[in-house]
């Protein structure tokens, strides 16, 4: 297959390259920079010059391809609105170019947010107006009635591994700066978690299978406690561990506070009888022991 992937060179992307290109597909990247174009084709890949917001680049290299994996977005959480816009206008440039070809047309979402009180499992359909990435999905399931085979990756809140810049980086960093591992409450609360590596194998099964379900989940450990996550920074970093009053959250942790608060099991079961996926890397505080997330 020739697949076409936005974000090929960011964090989930850099790893779902070679894991394509390994199992025989060719990929061509969306790069926004000439770094991010030389990296892919060193990699083995195809470059192609664009940004999320070039809906002709993106129309024409989606109707050159025989699939798309749509990975990128802009993180910046001061313009959530204008990210929110370019990707559901990417998502709906990328699914028109393939209309009635049924090729697969697979989105990055999230398992953050799904259900209360227990694991979020594939079958959970948020409402759409719950969060700007749950509405980009409905938009991305839509194009099911449009000749398009729509595939959902709903990803675990952490992905890590080494060089991680995410959720778990930013507890670390929080961690050395305020002199303290901490968690809210009793720590009780769950994180999903997968490994990169996983996540990308994921990611390749999905965009390959015809059959695949169009929601599929990203996760590996379906809820690591964030006490325990505390402790496994602690101990890296030689830092007392303890709980932080709910008054104090965003003193402490900033914006991060609403985020690693929540409860959010997610689980992969359907997921794994479905497409024969079974992480095999190891875990987040693996990672963390072994200085995954230590200062470059």
């Amino acid at each position: 297959m020739r697949i076409f992937v936005t974000g090929a060179s960011g964090w989930i992307g850099s790893a779902v390259t070679p894991a394509l290109l390994k199992a025989g597909h060719r990929v061509v990247g969306l790069a926004r920079s000439e770094a991010s174009a030389s990296a892919l084709v060193a990699a083995g890949a195809e470059a192609c010059r664009g940004d999320l917001a070039d809906l002709a680049v993106l129309a024409a290299a989606a109707k050159e391809s025989d699939g798309v994996v749509h990975l990128g977005y802009h993180h910046d959480f001061s313009q959530m609105d204008e990210a929110a816009r370019i990707d559901r206008d990417a998502i709906t440039a990328l699914g028109t170019a393939l209309e009635g070809t049924g090729r697969p047309l697979l989105i990055a979402s999230g398992t953050l947010g799904l259900s209360t009180g227990r694991p979020a499992t594939e079958r959970d359909e948020p409402d759409a107006g719950a969060h700007p990435r749950i509405a980009s999905a409905h938009l991305a399931r839509s194009f099911a009635d449009r000749g398009v085979r729509p595939v959902v990756v709903r990803f675990a809140p952490t992905v890590h591994g080494p060089r991680d810049h995410g959720f778990v980086a930013t507890l670390v960093s929080i961690a050395r700066d305020k002199g303290v591992a901490g968690y809210l409450g009793d720590g009780a609360n769950r994180w999903p978690a997968v490994h990169r590596l996983d996540a990308a194998d994921l990611v390749r099964r999905a965009v390959e299978d015809p059959a695949a379900s169009p929601v599929v989940h990203a996760v590996a450990e379906e809820g690591v406690t964030a006490r325990t996550i505390a402790e496994a920074i602690g101990r890296r970093f030689d830092l007392p561990v303890r709980p932080i009053a709910a008054d104090r959250a965003v003193e402490h942790f900033g914006w991060m506070a609403r985020f690693f608060g929540a409860d959010a099991p997610a689980s992969s079961a359907l997921t794994r009888q479905a497409l024969g996926w079974e992480p095999v890397r190891v875990g987040l505080v693996e990672d963390l022991d072994t200085g995954a997330y230590d200062p470059a």
